[in-house]
């Protein structure tokens, strides 16, 4: 027989190793002991603050994961309790209890249609009374928070005061001179000439939506507005716009189809009627991108005599992006669209071809305090020579909007906010520049 010499050394290292092991296996133990103590005392947090750093090593022990799951859910850590608990039902599927707090974590996630698959589980496996009882609550609030969900109804009103530079958005000069009358100059009527004045107005709305099938909804909207200025009463106005659609897919990948209608009111008349038809399709590539493409089509019918010339036939098409920050904080969006504007009666510059861009902010600077910035351009060219000026009109606008909304008490706000357009043309009497200064109060009814 051949006799093999090990050198103490070795054997040394080897009783070392095995007296580290025990030692660090008896501390873990003791530290479950002690975190199974605080949650029976019911101090979850303490518990979990001496787990959390065992999870790596003890990941896989059914009695550690459930133990760590329970601490997790009742700190408030329902995220890092799913994952725990999905451990514990891998090895043993019927474990009744790690199920019970599964579908308690997707409840406080929010999850609710996860946490109702898993609660009919529990119930499914005849449970005692008293766990029954408590599966039944989580369901009948579920079924009450699915279907406050599956129906909303919410309403508006607001009211605004401002300063505006150009009520009319009209061009400041006072005179003209025409191409086809060898320059001749013309004096503008007054009211055709950028007037500045001080206003107010008010605005409510309604927003119903019906959730018929898990990926199918219809909505209904409208929304009122008057606007009344201060002495320049002839370019008082009001507007009364309604929609209706339907909503098909889920909101990470949702289809939106609808209808729109709408009337304005210039000076106590009705100036034109609105109707179209659009769609938008969304799609969240993560929870922090979400992209976009919506067309729509609109038909303008100006109603007053002098003024129907000017009725048209916008088709606009375009796509966009939407970037989140800071879990929510901030974000970050850009469009860009185009079409054209179709003249069926005719009107003295013709038909219009358009594109621009559109890019914006908002950012939470506290939890009831946020701030937007939204910039925009757009230029147009319209296909007939213009009889007055002898061009064919182009016109290029850029508008800046500036603003925050202050959430100073529930469903209340206030949102002060500056809007600079500018549009130069290559006919005068289109040019303008308009400075809006206004402050709106707002509140809300869900």
């Amino acid at each position: 027989m051949t006799r093999v010499t090990v050198p103490f050394h070795r054997l040394l290292i080897v009783a070392l190793w095995l007296c580290v092991s025990a030692t660090s296996a008896w501390a873990q133990q003791a530290d479950i002991a002690r975190a199974d103590a605080l949650m029976k005392q019911g101090n979850a947090a303490a518990a979990f603050a001496i787990l959390d750093p065992l999870e790596d090593k003890m990941a896989g022990d059914v009695n550690f994961d459930y133990l760590f799951g329970i601490s997790a859910l009742d700190s408030g850590k329902a995220d890092r309790a799913t994952i725990a608990f999905e451990r514990v039902l891998a090895v043993n599927p019927n474990n009744a209890g790690a199920r019970l707090d599964m579908a308690r974590a997707y409840f406080q996630l929010g999850d609710l249609e996860r946490a109702k698959n898993e609660f009919e589980t529990v119930r499914g496996q005849n449970p005692p009374p008293a766990v029954a009882q408590v599966v039944t609550t989580y369901l009948d609030t579920i079924e009450k928070a699915q279907a406050a969900k599956r129906r909303q109804l919410r309403f508006y009103v607001e009211g605004t005061v401002g300063r505006d530079s150009n009520v009319n958005n009209s061009t400041s000069q006072s005179q003209i001179g025409i191409p086809a009358l060898n320059n001749v100059v013309f004096t503008l009527n007054p009211s055709n000439v950028k007037l500045r004045d001080s206003f107010s107005s008010a605005a409510g709305g309604v927003d119903f939506l019906e959730q018929v099938r898990p990926n199918i909804a219809i909505f209904a909207g409208g929304d009122a507005r008057k606007r009344v200025n201060f002495t320049q009463d002839t370019f008082d106005n009001s507007s009364l716009d309604g929609r209706v659609g339907v909503l098909l897919g889920a909101a990470s990948n949702q289809l939106r189809l609808g209808t729109t209608g709408g009337r304005y009111t210039l000076d106590n008349t009705t100036n034109r009627k609105t109707s179209g038809v659009n769609g938008e399709w969304k799609y969240q590539l993560n929870p922090a991108n979400q992209v976009n493409l919506f067309s729509q089509y609109t038909r303008t019918r100006f109603l007053d005599a002098a003024t129907r010339v000017n009725s048209f036939n916008q088709s606009t098409s375009g796509v966009g992006w939407l970037r989140i920050f800071g879990d929510g904080k901030a974000a970050i969006f850009g469009t860009y669209f185009m079409g054209n504007e179709r003249d069926p009666e005719g009107r003295a510059d013709g038909a219009k071809n358009f594109d621009g861009v559109r890019i914006g902010g908002q950012y939470s600077l506290m939890q009831n305090i946020d701030l937007f910035a939204v910039a925009s351009a757009q230029a147009g060219k319209y296909e007939r020579q213009n009889a007055a000026f002898l061009t064919k009109r182009g016109d290029d606008q850029s508008d800046l909007v500036l603003g925050g909304t202050w959430r100073f008490a529930r469903d209340w706000s206030l949102r002060p906010q500056l809007v600079h357009s500018r549009n130069t043309s290559n006919i005068p009497i289109y040019a303008f520049k308009r400075t809006e200064v206004s402050f709106t109060v707002r509140r809300d009814f869900n």
